[in-house]
């Protein structure tokens, strides 16, 4: 007969170990609606153990917001290869993915939780932002984006932010639907801009090239030709 002995775990494994924790914690409920004695008890240690490895909560939040934003940048990653539109459509099933999974933790993070004003926090967000935007000018083909196609992209990834955020509240619109909206605004903006912008009407016209007839930046040109009305028909008034 073997009697289980539990393994001592080493300093960084027990970090490691506490972040995950506290991760999964914070994926149902807001980080200021949880305790250390909670993270301590889902780790299985005493609460003293849990500040024998962080000063406190705000530390421990902070370790774990760090392993968040590398997760949530590295959803931005992906392989320049295939239309633009195909590419960002798989860009934001991944980055809805995390929100689904992070809900609360996504939301504190965005919005400001625990650690709101920490220059430690705010540098994090920073960082998770200018990496989807880095990702998404190298999609472009652009080494430097004019200061009209940044602030395209720029508002952009603002925009997928916000949205993933009121999309927490209720739910009320599916979340395929979103992914696509998303993906036919960053269309919209780059074609608004490259009425203004030379270098947007090139990336535009790069873009719609390379688009097959069934991709979403199709698609949405399809949907907008069906709202025009015929020649010499006079359009119908909104009700």
């Amino acid at each position: 007969m073997t009697t289980g002995v539990r393994r001592r775990m080493g300093v960084e494994e027990r970090k490691q170990q506490l972040i995950g924790v506290a991760l999964e914690l914070f994926s149902s409920r807001s980080p200021d609606e949880v305790s250390i004695d909670e993270i301590a008890a889902a780790a299985g240690i005493s609460r003293p153990l849990v500040y024998h490895y962080f000063p406190g909560k705000q530390s421990l939040y902070e370790a774990a917001l760090r392993r968040a934003a590398d997760e949530l940048a590295a959803r931005f990653l992906e392989p320049p290869q295939g239309p633009l539109g195909a590419r960002l459509l798989r860009v934001m099933g991944r980055f809805f993915d995390f929100v689904d999974d992070h809900g609360p933790g996504f939301a504190a993070l965005m919005r400001g939780g625990p650690a709101v004003g920490s220059s430690t926090t705010n540098a994090m967000i920073d960082e998770v932002r200018q990496a989807a935007y880095e990702q998404i000018v190298a999609h472009l083909g652009v080494a430097e984006p004019s200061p009209r196609l940044e602030l395209v992209v720029r508002s952009w990834v603002s925009l997928a932010e916000s949205t993933a955020l009121l999309w927490l509240d209720g739910r009320r619109v599916p979340r395929a639907e979103l992914e696509q909206k998303l993906v036919h605004d960053f269309a919209a903006l780059t074609a608004v801009s490259a009425v203004y912008d030379e270098q947007a009407a090139r990336v535009l016209t790069a873009i719609l090239a390379e688009e097959p007839a069934d991709g979403p930046f199709a698609e949405l040109v399809g949907r907008l030709l069906a709202l025009a009305p015929a020649p010499g028909v006079p359009a119908q008034p909104a009700r």
